[in-house]
This record gives structure tokens, C-alpha cells and sequence, in this order.
């Protein structure tokens, strides 16, 4: 970690960040105007920035990929929550593998019936920079209902049998360590943590860059799960801005289309900013180059 008075990162020319990869979205860049860079450092595990941006508030990237800002990470953090709490009938232990800036932990919360929400995260670097730079995220570590683990996913999964209503993996994109993330004995594991109607869900790519990945991870996650289906949802800073969910349900009979729970109009209104009874039916909906893709 840098002390000295201006910060800089390599990737940030010009007083403008680019999130370049000729290996996850080639031939194209999501740009943000920096006004000033608030972190930049090698954690154990990754290459950390966070930059306060001018329109986008504060930005947490990782290894060079956006991983949240605090004007649209509300899209992707209730998403990833809610598509699977709902698709559960009555969720008390829930499971978050990844998501260290505290985004998913939050939306757990909002259902009063969990009574435990345990994050696994292998980066501790990510959690503690969460915690003094995206408050609106990380403040949901100081809940009593949360228990955090540091360590790796596969090794904390295999300590647990049959334990969790919900598994949640918030993973960066399918390169290097989370690779493994997108594989058929990750679910395995998944699937042996979970309790007999268990739910999961796991970030699942753009279909505009990523349609490839994606048949994959579905045919990955068939062979393990007997009900999977795809959702999106749209986020202005992830590459071509949507991002996807695979929800998985160990329940075969379940509608993961519609959810089991869902809150008077005036409750969602005040729990969320972008999930809804009509979003979670909607988000499920694809067209058609990627439905029958997928299909």
C-alpha cells in the first residue's frame, strides 16, 4: 500500500481508467473519469485499485475488472440475492462464496427469516479496503447474523455437508483462481453443502461477449442440478452492460421463474431499487440469439 500523497495505477492514463482484456471483452474498453485515486495495491491473491470516479461514485477493481461502484452495484448485489432467497420457501442459513465488498451480505439481510449469513472470501485485502471506501456495501460485517470466513471456497465447502438453504457465489470472471468457479466439481460441492431443497446462484457472464462460457456453465450445472435456468440483468459498468445469474435449484418442482416470496408493492419499494416480483419473471426472459443458444 502506497502512502505517498498522489496514487497512481498503471491503468489509469489521462485521468480516465480503462478496463481493458483481450481475453474476456476484446476489441472493447468501459472507461471512467478518475477524480482521485484513493487505493492501489497488491493484496496476497490480486491487483486492487479503488478509484473515487466523477459520475460513478467510489470503484472497487480487482486484477483490472470493475467489480462494483456505487451508483449501479445495487443492480447486480440485489439480483444475484434475491433471484435465489425467493426461489427458496423459507432460507435460515445462507452462504455467500465470494463477495468480500459486504454487497450480497447486505441484501440477505432484507429477509427477516435468515438467521445466519456466513461469507467466504479468500481476500481479506478486498473486505477491509470494502469496508473504508464502500460503506453503503460493507456495513452489513457488523451484523450479528454475519459470520466471515478468509480462506479459499473449495476447502470451506467441504467442510459442510447439507448445511445451507442458499449458496450464493459472487466469483470475478472465469480467468486464473476462479476458473475452477465455473466447473462441473464446484457444484458438486455446492450441491453436497446444501440442504434437500437448496437453492444457488452464481454470476453467470454477458450474453452479448460471453455465450460460450455460458452454455457451458449451464451444461456444467445440469449435470449437477436438476432445475437451472439463466437471468440477467442490465448494469451500466459491467462489460456491455448486463451481466448474468445461472439460479440452480436441488428442488426440481420449483417455478425458479417465479418467486416462492415477495413483498407487498410499497415493501419492495422500500428493500429495493432494482429487483421486483415483475424484474425476478422478467429477468428470465432472453432474446431469442440467446435463448435458443442456450436452449
Amino acid at each position: 500500500m502506497s502512502d505517498s500523497k498522489e496514487l497512481s495505477h498503471p491503468m489509469i492514463k489521462d485521468g480516465w481508467f480503462a478496463e481493458i482484456s483481450d481475453t474476456m471483452w476484446p476489441g472493447q474498453a468501459m472507461s471512467l473519469r478518475v477524480k482521485k485515486v484513493l487505493n492501489a495495491e497488491q493484496t496476497k491473491y490480486q491487483d486492487l485499485l479503488v478509484f473515487e470516479s466523477t459520475d460513478y461514485g467510489n470503484v472497487l477493481v480487482l486484477d483490472g475488472a470493475i467489480q462494483a461502484t456505487e451508483r449501479d452495484e445495487f443492480a447486480y448485489q440485489e439480483m444475484i440475492a434475491h433471484l435465489a432467497l425467493n426461489s427458496h420457501p423459507d432460507p435460515k442459513k445462507v452462504l455467500v462464496i465470494g463477495g468480500g465488498d459486504g454487497g450480497v451480505l447486505r441484501e440477505i439481510l432484507k429477509h427477516d427469516g435468515v438467521e445466519e449469513a456466513v461469507l467466504c472470501d479468500i481476500d481479506e485485502g478486498v473486505i477491509r479496503n470494502a469496508k473504508k471506501y464502500l460503506p453503503n456495501m460493507s456495513s452489513s460485517f457488523s451484523h450479528p447474523k454475519v459470520k466471515v470466513h478468509i480462506g479459499d471456497g473449495f476447502k470451506f465447502l467441504a467442510d459442510w455437508k447439507n448445511t445451507f438453504d442458499v449458496i450464493i457465489t459472487d466469483s470475478s470472471d472465469p480467468e486464473g483462481p476462479a476458473a475452477s468457479l465455473f466447473e462441473k466439481p464446484y457444484f458438486e460441492l455446492l450441491s453436497d453443502a446444501l440442504t434437500e431443497k437448496g437453492v444457488i446462484t452464481t454470476q453467470a457472464e454477458s450474453i452479448w461477449i460471453h455465450l460460450e462460457i455460458i452454455k457451458n456453465l449451464k451444461t456444467a450445472c445440469k449435470a449437477v442440478f436438476p432445475n437451472v435456468d439463466y437471468a440477467y440483468c442490465t448494469i451500466p459498468t459491467y462489460p456491455s452492460g448486463q451481466i448474468g445469474f445461472m439460479v440452480c435449484s436441488k428442488n426440481k418442482e420449483v417455478n425458479l421463474k417465479a418467486p416462492l416470496r415477495s413483498a407487498d408493492p410499497e415493501t419492495e419499494k422500500k428493500l429495493y431499487r432494482y429487483y421486483s416480483k415483475e424484474i425476478h419473471e422478467a429477468s428470465f426472459v432472453l432474446p431469442n440469439f440467446a435463448k435458443y443458444a442456450l436452449e
